[in-house]
């Protein structure tokens, strides 16, 4: 090719890639995690109902077990995991206190709007050590949230129901416009659930808690759907590099 033919062609344009936004949510909580002395874990996306549902607790008659809130696969007795409490579950069934494990994936239930997925990603973690109290978790929270959030951000631990932990707490932020937003569930680690792996809940106890990654990527950067994240809109992703 001659020199004046290669002058007319088109300059060729190389744009680097970039890590999506919700995988750079997705570690940063890990790493703030990890230095904060977690260790991370993981486990598999297609779970039995006993590590889903059973080993944490979860009833039978729980509504959450009923097909129009759980992807079944096959049959009833395998789900697409809808939270990454079950690698908590395979954690503690492997490990001896004291222990903090955490761990981040993918999950899934029958949701969509504009504040929820069908498939959407968590990060949880749990602690288990002797006389592990509320107090313990609240300053945990209290890290996590400011290390996100910066310091100035106000929160509150909202009273709440989970078949895993008790007593069970939602926490919330206080939005620039005044609005109290829902961040992350925690609590105390149920005794029955601790039973259920082995570890003696009368020297024992264990706090969890559990993030929506999505939820934190779409506060921190004013995203009003969640679906924009996973449109394939280069503009918008073009955003996060």
């Amino acid at each position: 090719m001659s020199s004046s033919t290669k002058a007319n062609l088109p300059k060729i344009i190389h744009e680097k890639g970039a890590y999506h936004p919700i995988n750079q949510m997705r570690d940063l909580i890990i790493d703030l995690l990890i230095d904060l002395g977690f260790e991370e874990i993981d486990g598999p996306e297609i779970e039995t109902e006993e590590f889903n549902f059973d080993m944490l607790n979860i009833k039978k008659s729980h509504p959450a077990r009923q097909m129009h809130d759980t992807f079944y696969v096959n049959s009833k007795s395998n789900v697409l995991r809808t939270h990454t409490s079950p690698v908590q579950i395979r954690g503690m069934l492997k490990n001896n206190p004291p222990f903090g494990l955490i761990s981040g994936g993918k999950v899934y239930r029958k949701d969509d709007d504009a504040t929820h997925l069908p498939m959407f990603h968590q990060v949880e973690g749990i602690y288990v050590d002797k006389d592990v109290n509320f107090a313990n978790l609240k300053y945990l929270i209290h890290k996590i949230v400011y290390s996100l959030f910066g310091d100035g951000v106000k929160l509150r631990f909202r009273p709440s129901y989970f078949p895993f932990t008790e007593p069970s707490a939602e926490v919330d932020i206080l939005s620039n416009e005044g609005k109290w937003l829902e961040i992350l569930g925690c609590g105390i680690v149920n005794p029955i659930v601790l039973e259920n792996c082995k570890i003696d809940s009368t020297k024992y106890s264990g706090f969890a808690f559990g993030l929506g990654v999505e939820r934190i990527a779409m506060l921190l950067n004013g995203v009003n759907d969640i679906r924009e994240f996973y449109k394939s809109n280069l503009d918008f992703l073009k955003q996060f590099k």
